[in-house]
């Protein structure tokens, strides 16, 4: 009774699917986002952007929005199985019949994104030297300043105050905190030293993270291995099943 009234499976694997198109749609999300002009860290291809009717100048990132429009339609499916599941007796009831298509749907509409996606990424130019310029904006140092003081000997709820205050002391003046002189530090803390211009750069920032899963160049070396390695194990397997006569599309 159990077996036969048992759809788990099915939940299952639109659950994953769902998962696997909000990764993606949050994806596209950025990717939406990084080709506008505002922001110009990507160059879609024209094989994965469309004009626009009536604004010629205009190239919409239609791939990226259509695979997270379809997100919903993915949780939708798993949602509807949810649903019909939820109150059936045990062993088979013809409301299950209508455990398939969703499940289907589900499958093929990540398949087709996926595809969409590697396409997308594949192709499109991205513009290093817009992202850098970027990346120093917006007091992203200022943690990386506290650090710099507390490593110095500052309790780190002094030395977050201090760089509180240089924040302010920015904002009034027009200023970064890469903007600041020598002078300007050691008004806020006698601590602060010459090599404090080395702390500020972005590059140097995620250089410093080294632990695991850090932003450092070797730790994301690391991590780039390990999905490698997933990767060609996910692989292997699905080679293992065609050579057993399995279909996998």
């Amino acid at each position: 009774m159990d077996a036969v009234s048992d759809r788990d499976y099915l939940l299952d694997l639109e659950y994953a699917c769902s998962m696997s198109m909000i990764h993606l749609s949050r994806l596209c999300e950025e990717i939406v986002l990084w080709s506008t002009t505002e922001f110009g860290f990507i160059t879609l291809s024209d094989s994965y952007a469309t004009g626009s009717s009536i604004m010629p100048q205009k190239k919409n990132p239609d791939f990226a929005e259509l695979t997270r429009g379809k997100t919903g339609r993915v949780i939708g499916d798993l949602v509807g199985l949810l649903v019909t599941m939820k109150a059936l007796p045990l062993a088979y009831n013809k409301d299950l019949q209508e455990c398939k298509e969703g499940a289907i749907d589900a499958f093929d509409t990540l398949r087709d994104c996926m595809i969409c996606m590697e396409g997308m990424i594949d192709t499109w130019t991205v513009h290093a030297d817009v992202m850098l310029r970027e990346a120093g904006l917006g007091f992203t140092a200022a943690t990386d300043v506290a650090d710099y003081l507390a490593k110095r000997g500052v309790p780190f709820r002094k030395a977050h105050e201090i760089v509180g205050e240089l924040v302010l002391y920015c904002e009034k003046h027009g200023k970064g905190l890469e903007d600041l002189t020598l002078e300007e530090f050691r008004e806020a803390s006698p601590v602060f030293r010459d090599d404090i211009v080395g702390e500020l750069d972005p590059e140097a920032i995620a250089r410093a993270r080294t632990t695991y899963g850090g932003t450092g160049h070797d730790a994301v070396r690391e991590q780039l291995r390990e999905a490698s390695r997933v990767l060609k194990h996910d692989r292997r397997q699905v080679k293992a099943i065609r050579d057993k006569g399995g279909v996998i599309e």
